[in-house]
């Protein structure tokens, strides 16, 4: 019993730091890192929603697709710039309009094909969103 309670208390501790790692982590990060992570977040959340899926277990798999649209919706669209951004920033809208409605039906019909659609989608920008953060550097001192 003594391991099961060490076990436990391990597991906290460590999901603590874990915590804590991440805060600091979004803390410390630039606009563009926090972009980054919001894309890895969504895809994270696609991911556990289609295990859910999977595993017949509806509760978590609308939580974890809620999860995703929040991010797509109140963290990567609302981040868009759409006076100073153009039409890049308009395109891209309308494609996160586009991700929450395949997340939305792959909810709702337990669709795994639109999870994987919506997955791919984001995978995709967030490539070029990364290969943007690799070609810029920053500007040397004065």
């Amino acid at each position: 019993m003594t391991v099961m309670r060490g076990g436990g208390a391990y597991g906290r501790g460590a999901g603590a730091y874990a915590r804590v790692g991440v805060e600091s982590g979004v803390m410390s990060a630039s606009p563009h890192q926090l972009i980054v992570l919001l894309f890895d977040g969504a895809c994270a959340s696609i991911r556990a929603a289609r295990i859910q899926m999977q595993a017949g277990n509806t509760a978590a798999k609308g939580q974890a697709i809620s999860k995703a649209l929040d991010i797509v919706n109140n963290g990567l669209a609302a981040a868009l710039d759409v006076e100073h951004g153009g039409e890049v920033a308009e395109r891209l809208a309308s494609l996160y309009d586009y991700i929450a409605r395949l997340l939305l039906a792959a909810n709702l019909h337990n669709d795994e094909q639109s999870l994987n659609e919506a997955e791919s989608l984001l995978e995709e920008i967030a490539a070029a969103w990364r290969e943007i953060g690799t070609n810029t550097t920053p500007a040397a001192p004065d």
